[in-house]
């Protein structure tokens, strides 16, 4: 069945094979970059794609938004052929890509910024242009004394106060096992954590914007999320400030990649450097509190001040398991589900 996207697609490709009649039909084709929905596909429409662009004689560009899930079952389903040149994903499902060998390494010499990435985002299978972190966020206009710990949300004088995301409960979990003396490799105190946080009537949300308009009317007071969206939220309007925990945050790279076979690899090797050139760091930084990977991004202290961590915050940064987080990964879900929730 042909779609509107297909037919969008197509068009596009014929016509680039009009005006340069010598291309062929897979050099004429766009990229097909698959990001995130929502606030990523914003950022990319209005920073990746145009600084794209720019540096390639305004070539065509299709976004495919979803989740990193189903790119993978999409590339899957036609291998030969793959329906997207670039692939973005968090790390778990990174590492089930390249289990699944559906991506090739990165020619780390087509790259003119490769160089310049932290060391945390010299990924083989592809750079990661975005580096997060899920931190404690807060209203400083109720709550005056910040908060030190993970252990700060079970406190009994916020009963009632505290929010949390549903389809986060990865994060929720491995928030909850910190504060009960659990590690990346050990999420079984989340359990009686959680426990704990509903009878002090914690308040789940069904999506992250559920959870803003909690913050902005003051029925929530304190949450675990992502610091990058507490940006986002801060710009909007709602006062929030946020601190890693002295237990440790979990830090997360974005990773991009190439699948294999991909029809146009070298719009996609040129798509990837557009992404790590230091100016579109920036951007991405102001638009959407994604602390930038590459050692050349210099942000304005404005946004420094919010979205950069201090050398302790730093050394407080904590790398999942993915083994360990994967082979859990049922019993955490059906936990949140049946126990928690229910």
């Amino acid at each position: 069945m042909i779609n509107r996207r297909t037919l969008l697609t197509t068009a596009l490709t014929l016509g680039a094979m009009k005006a340069f009649p010598g291309l062929s039909y897979a050099q004429a084709r766009p990229l097909v970059f698959a990001t995130f929905t929502g606030s990523w596909e914003e950022a990319h429409k209005a920073v990746l794609v145009p600084a794209f662009r720019k540096a390639n004689a305004d070539a065509s560009i299709v976004l495919d938004p979803m989740l990193s899930v189903d790119q993978i079952a999409k590339v899957n389903a036609a291998r030969a052929n793959p329906p997207i040149d670039v692939m973005l994903h968090d790390p778990g499902p990174a590492l089930v890509a390249i289990g699944q060998d559906i991506v090739e390494p990165f020619p780390v010499e087509k790259s003119t910024h490769y160089k310049d990435l932290i060391a945390e985002a010299q990924e083989p299978m592809g750079p990661a242009p975005f580096f997060q972190v899920v931190g404690l966020t807060y209203n400083p206009d109720t709550i005056k004394t910040p908060p030190t710990s993970w252990a700060d949300l079970w406190d009994p004088k916020w009963k009632g106060r505290v929010g949390l995301v549903d389809i986060l409960f990865p994060n929720n979990t491995i928030m909850a096992a910190l504060a009960g003396g659990g590690s990346m490799s050990n999420y079984d105190p989340a359990e009686k954590k959680l426990m704990e946080l509903r009878s002090l009537d914690a308040k789940i949300y069904p999506s992250n914007e559920a959870l803003a308009a909690a913050l902005k009317s003051e029925e929530v007071w304190l949450t675990s999320m992502w610091l990058a969206r507490g940006f986002m939220w801060k710009k909007a309007g709602i006062p929030l400030s946020h601190v890693v925990p002295k237990e440790g945050a979990v830090s997360i790279v974005f990773e991009a990649s190439i699948p294999r076979n991909a029809r146009n690899k070298d719009g996609g090797y040129t798509y990837l450097d557009a992404m790590l050139d230091p100016k579109a760091q920036v951007a991405f930084a102001d638009k959407m509190g994604y602390v930038p990977t590459v050692s050349d991004a210099v942000l304005p202290e404005d946004i420094a001040k919010q979205v950069s961590l201090s050398e302790s915050d730093r050394a407080r940064l904590l790398k999942p398991d993915y083994k360990y987080h994967t082979e859990r990964m049922q019993r955490t879900l059906d936990f949140w589900n049946k126990e928690f929730k229910g």
